[in-house]
């Protein structure tokens, strides 16, 4: 019932609600970081409240890995996704035309920033990327920001070695994704490894957004049988994006949906913002120049 009556408010509160002839659907796509389940279930609500306001069906994609949600924008085959700064960086420079930024994730304490975070097992004797040297260290995708391209250039920078195995770390490895890399770390399959989070709230609780905080969510982890040992700067907040070539109204729904998603239904809100939020606000492709510019660098695109 509460659902049904959040739906219904919603509904009244948007404007310029897009028509069923616009569209026959609306594509929303699920960037990879925990398994496919849980992220259909994190976005059901939002898949809800999209056909109530567009008034067509809604699918929803989440491919295994980052580049599936990326060549699905290339390709069309998406309309909407909240992607990661390096993510969202890699589609631009494949085609600048094909998304567009429009909301930005907002934590506890109003910044839109967040931490790629090195974490090993508490009883490793691992406290500092020092004691990482020689050993396994984990990667989770290649098209993550946290995950890959920020600590690919930041750790190096700290380690003057380069990220190829036997350099500095004894082997340096891909898991798949932040699940896997958190779940690899605890199981002691890695001796550590890297993943978002927003680096606030409690080490024991995941902190109040991010992998670490769903991983928590979902009973994979004991925060207080894993210790940090690194932390990147603040990097940028990755954008939820919308398909450009979509009807100006829909895109102009469904940016107003995402926007007052946290406001009318703060549970929907946790699950589709990967923990404590604040909600969403505006950004544009300018606050992802730097990053932009970092996987040009490094990745070429």
């Amino acid at each position: 019932m509460k659902k049904t009556i959040a739906i219904a408010l919603m509904t009244t509160a948007l404007t310029g609600t897009a028509q069923a002839q616009d569209i026959e659907e609306f594509r929303i796509g699920i960037l990879g970081g925990e398994n496919a389940q849980d992220r259909m279930n994190n976005y059901a609500c939002l898949s809800e409240y999209t056909e109530e306001a567009l008034g067509v069906p809604v699918k929803l994609f989440a491919p295994a890995d980052y580049n599936g949600v990326i060549q699905a924008l290339l390709g069309g085959t998406l309309d909407m996704a909240w992607l990661g700064a390096s993510g969202y960086a890699a589609t631009y420079l494949q085609d600048p035309e094909a998304v567009e930024p429009v909301l930005v994730k907002v934590n506890m304490d109003g910044s839109i920033g967040y931490h790629s975070i090195g974490f090993a097992r508490a009883d490793s004797g691992i406290t500092s990327l020092e004691d990482m040297q020689g050993k396994v260290f984990g990667f989770g995708d290649p098209n993550s920001t946290s995950g890959y391209l920020i600590p690919s250039i930041e750790i190096p920078a700290e380690t003057g070695a380069s990220m190829e195995s036997g350099d500095y770390f004894g082997e340096v490895k891909f898991t798949g994704g932040h699940e896997q890399t958190i779940v690899a770390v605890y199981n002691g399959d890695i001796d550590g490894g890297v993943t978002w989070a927003d680096a606030q709230g409690n080490w024991e609780d995941g902190y109040n957004s991010g992998a670490l905080r769903k991983a928590v969510d979902a009973g994979l982890v004991d925060m207080n049988e894993m210790v940090q040992i690194w932390q990147s700067k603040v990097i940028p907040e990755g954008p939820v994006v919308v398909r450009k070539a979509l009807p100006d109204d829909v895109k102009a729904t469904m940016t107003e949906l995402v926007d007052t998603l946290y406001e009318r239904d703060q549970e929907c809100a946790y699950g589709v913002a990967s923990g404590e939020t604040l909600g969403f606000q505006p950004v544009t492709h300018d606050t992802y120049q730097s990053v932009i510019e970092a996987r040009k660098a490094k990745i070429g695109g």
